[in-house]
Parts: structure tokens; sequence; C-alpha cells
């Protein structure tokens, strides 16, 4: 066994009576296990949350998306789209016209986002995650229907029950170069039967109503113009492999996103809210570790005549060093080993049994998400070895440079 362990290993495992460095090496392993299962549970948490966030955008957003790079909309014909539904990979192409427009329900007014989809939108596994009540079906040709985030029928008060007041939509045409005197040559209008309710997330369900496309091509004059393609990838098939695909059969005029890149703003949000979240618990970590420094301090003045007798067999000062750089580790990795396995079984618990609930009755999920990931586990203990390397070093110098000659 290495001798400097086995002395380190004697010290942490002293049997004699409690005096006030054992207590402060108590309190320093209490200090380590509470900051380290604190970092494993935001951690998770914050996990959890970007999963979940992941998981309510795919259940309205496409999983490739499709953009023009310049402009607001690109011109489609048949043979172009069909040449994208040739593309290996790709399962359902769904043409989409997406612009602001003026809601009217029962004198009730709302400027929201109207969503016009071709009929294989509801293909696509949309509305999975949150709520859906109502009709799953966008109309007919005669009598197009709507589906409208929670939000909008809140604000419209619109009741899905009565079948005698439709919603109108209001479009503003493009501006002439002669005036009119009838306002309502300036707008176009259509109505629309609202016959279901959508709630995924707040920033869709106050805003967004999903329609037929021909009905929002012909109302905002669309023609044969698209503001963006969506595609749901065929089973067995990978998601980046589609997108390269897609990228290079359109060329640098067309932007291809996955749900990620859709968002990538919010994901970077919470990225970094997570990066900044780790270093201030780090170092509340630190200077809970101050404690190790402390009490090995205390320890290297009692255990003077130890050292004394050491030097006098031959010990040389990188031995006494070593002792009390390994009885900080020990006492920092104990307490590191306790935090990581408390703080793994109380996600263990908050996954499945949600002891701590979001109180929110709404929410898409009741509890707090969470989500171990194996290498926050490598990073919290790099931390804790760094830390204690640095709160250990101070004390074993000193250590090594007790005085042979005074101490015996």
């Amino acid at each position: 066994m290495n001798l400097s362990y086995f002395i380190a290993a004697r010290y942490f495992r002293s049997k004699k009576k409690r005096n006030f460095i054992t207590v402060l090496s108590t309190i320093s392993m209490v200090g380590v296990a509470v900051g380290t299962m604190a970092l494993v549970i935001v951690m998770s948490v914050f996990n959890g949350l970007e999963d979940l966030i992941r998981e309510i955008f795919s259940s309205f957003d496409a999983e490739l998306k499709v953009e023009a790079t310049l402009g607001k909309s690109f011109e489609v014909s048949e043979d172009w789209l069909g040449g994208i539904r040739d593309i290996e990979g790709v399962a359902i192409l769904t043409e989409v016209i997406e612009d602001n427009a003026l809601l009217d329900y029962n004198g009730n007014q709302l400027v929201g986002t109207i969503k016009g989809v071709s009929d294989n939108f509801l293909d696509q596994n949309r509305f999975s995650k949150g709520y859906f009540w109502g009709d799953t079906t966008l109309g007919t040709d005669k009598r197009p229907a709507a589906i409208l985030g929670r939000g909008v029928g809140f604000f419209l008060s619109v009741n899905l029950k009565d079948i005698n007041i439709p919603l109108k939509v209001f479009y503003p045409k493009a501006p002439r170069s002669a005036g009119s005197l009838d306002p309502s040559q300036m707008y176009s209008s259509d109505f629309l039967d609202p016959v279901a309710f959508f709630s995924v997330e707040r920033q869709f369900d106050d805003e967004y109503i999903i329609a037929p496309l021909h009905f929002t091509r012909d109302l905002l004059n669309y023609g044969d113009r698209r503001t963006s393609l969506e595609v749901k990838v065929a089973d067995g098939y990978s998601i980046s492999d589609v997108q390269d695909r897609l990228k290079e059969h359109l060329g640098e005029d067309f932007s291809v996103k996955n749900t990620d890149e859709q968002h990538a703003g919010l994901l970077r949000t919470v990225k970094l809210e997570k990066l900044f979240v780790f270093l201030t618990l780090t170092f509340i970590l630190a200077i809970a570790s101050f404690n190790i420094f402390f009490s090995l301090s205390m320890l290297a003045i009692e255990k003077k005549k130890d050292i004394a007798v050491l030097k006098a067999m031959g010990a040389p000062d990188r031995l006494i060093r070593k002792i009390f750089l390994k009885q900080g580790a020990l006492i920092a990795f104990s307490g590191a080993l306790v935090g990581l396995v408390l703080g793994y079984l109380i996600c263990l618990a908050q996954q499945y049994f949600g002891l701590v609930s979001l109180g929110i009755s709404s929410a898409v999920v009741d509890s707090y998400p969470v989500k171990v990931v194996w290498s926050d586990f490598i990073w919290i203990s790099i931390s804790v070895i760094a830390i204690t390397m640095l709160a250990s070093w101070r004390p074993a110098h000193i250590a090594s440079k007790v005085n042979t000659i005074t101490e015996l």
C-alpha cells in the first residue's frame, strides 16, 4: 500500500475521541456533499427543461423546416415540390403560408398569425404534447375550418358548440396608386368555422390559428408563393442525414433547419443559464470547501510531532505534502460521493414520483422535469478535484516545512 495514502487514511479513520479538528472535517464533508448534491439536482433540472422545450416545440414545429434565405416567401411548382418529395428519407412534405391577419369573432377582435397548411399537416403527429380538444379536421373546400390556439380562443371568446358564429379573417390588400373612399376595398376577408383548440406553449397558443392552405392562399393572394415547407422524416432515417440531402438539393437560396435550429436562441439561453448556475454553485462549493483548508491547517499543527518523527526517519518533504493532500482528497471525495449518490437518488425520485410540483394546473407536465446526464457527473467531479487541490495545497506545504529539531 502507498505509504502516504496509508497514513492519510489512518488520520481520516482515527478512532480517538472527537475534537474540534474532527468536527471541522465532518462539517467539510457535509458541505461538499450538500454542494455536490445541489449541483447534480440543478443540472438535471436544466437538462429536463431543455428536453421539455424540445418536446413542446416538436409537437408544433416540423422536424425540418425549409425557408428562403432572402425574402419572406418563394415560388413553388409541382415539379419542384415533387423533386423534394423524391429525396430519400422525406416522408411528408407540407406547404405553409404564414402571415399576420385580423381575427374577428362575434365582435371581438385580435391580431394573430394565420398558418395555412396543406391537408397532410395533421399527419405529422402534431399536438402530440399539450392539449387538444375538438375536431381534427380543417373542413372542406366549401366550408374551411380553423384550429385555434387556446389563448386566441380565450381572447375572442370562441364557443366551439355555436356553429352559427363563424370566425372572420381580414387581410390588408397591397396598396394601390389610386385611393378609394370605400374602406372595404383596402382589405380582403373570408370566414372560417372554429372547430378545435390546441394548447402547446403560450407563444403559439396566444398567436396562431391553423387554416387550410387553399383558404389562406386565396385570402392573402399568395398564388404559387409559400413562406415555408415542413418536412417529416421517414422512420429509420436520420434527421441530420435528410437535412444534409435537402441542403444539397436546394442550394444556398434556402435554409433547412431542424427543431433545435428553429429555436436556437431559446435553447442557447437555457444552456447559458445552466452554465452560469453551474459556475455559481461551484463557487458556493468552493466556499464550503474552505473548511477543508482550516481542518488540514489545524491537523498540521496537531500532528507536528508525528511529522517530525517521519522526517527524522528520512521522510522527504514530498511525502509529507502527499499525506495532507490525500487527507484533503479523502474528506472531499467522501463528501462528493455521498452528494453524487444522494443527488442521483433525488433526481430518480423526482422523475418517477414527481416530488416537487410546478404548481401550475394547466402546465404540460405536473412536476419539474429532470434528466440525469452522466457527463454532468464528470464535470462536477473535475470541479471537486480542482477545489480540493487548491484547498489542500497550502496546509500540505506548511506541514512539509515543520522543523524536526524544534519539535522533537
